[in-house]
């Protein structure tokens, strides 16, 4: 089966099994190693990508699912300017392991993209299906905050 998408905004074909998961072709195919393993059910998030903009676990994707969309990486989130998200991220020293990160970033993107300004109510609900070993939680949610305030400031100058 011949796959046909966008990836990080170009067009990329996969020659496959319609239904291998979208992160084995990501990280064995096409080389992208941003997007991780985790446990492999959808469950702690590491393998979190957009698809058509929304927040999605690759490992239970089939990449048949994928055909004629949009499909938008770690790597390409901020491909030629760090985004809102990357940056707070840094700023905020978000980060403990990092193991989790990518996914934690592509799912706080996918929420400030569609609430520009969530209260910790609407961040939690957000990223609760993302899991961080290292209980970096709090940090997190300062850093979606921070990200949400350079959106912010971004969208008025």
């Amino acid at each position: 089966m011949t796959v046909e998408f966008v990836l990080n905004g170009r067009a990329v074909r996969i020659e496959g099994e319609g239904e291998r998961p979208l992160l084995w072709a990501l990280r064995e195919d096409l080389g992208l190693t941003g997007t991780r393993f985790g446990c492999g059910r959808g469950l702690c998030g590491a393998c979190t990508v957009h698809v058509d903009g929304v927040a999605v676990r690759s490992c239970s994707l089939p990449l048949a699912g994928v055909a004629g969309r949009a499909v938008t990486t770690i790597e390409g989130l901020g491909a030629s300017v760090p985004h809102a998200v990357q940056r707070a991220w840094l700023e905020e020293n978000t980060p403990q392991c990092g193991y989790c990160q990518s996914g934690q970033i592509m799912s706080a993107a996918a929420l400030l993209a569609a609430d520009p300004a969530p209260d910790d109510a609407a961040i939690d609900r957000a990223m609760a299906g993302n899991l961080c070993r290292c209980g970096t939680y709090p940090r997190i949610r300062r850093a979606i905050h921070r990200a949400a305030a350079l959106l912010a400031a971004e969208a008025a100058s």
